[in-house]
């Protein structure tokens, strides 16, 4: 059975570009051959070269593992750490609870 991955905008796509233009070039900057990196992070090179070249294929584990060898890994604990958006509709939520339990 073939394996299906999400269809992304085009603005989303760009951006997992971005990211994997910024590991490659994150690892080039340190002078890790592509075959290291992949070896350290547990992937093939193809993996390691479509997590690089953006593909929405790879996956999350994948980009974490990449970004861990390359000393990167605390990076990912900003990523969703503000939520206004998620807060705003909470705090919403909590005041329509708090006037209809008035009644």
């Amino acid at each position: 059975m073939a394996r299906t991955t999400a269809v992304l905008l085009p603005r989303l796509q760009r951006r997992l570009e971005k990211l994997g233009e910024r590991l490659r070039a994150a690892r080039q900057r340190r002078g890790l051959p592509a075959a290291l990196v992949a070896e350290r992070a547990g992937m093939s090179l193809m993996t390691l070269r479509g997590i690089e070249k953006g593909r929405p294929g790879a996956t999350l584990g994948g980009y974490a593992a990449v970004l861990h060898v390359l000393g990167l890994d605390a990076d990912l604990d900003a990523v969703a750490a503000a939520d206004p958006l998620g807060r705003e509709l909470q705090d919403a939520h909590l005041k329509r609870r708090q006037r209809a339990s008035t009644r």
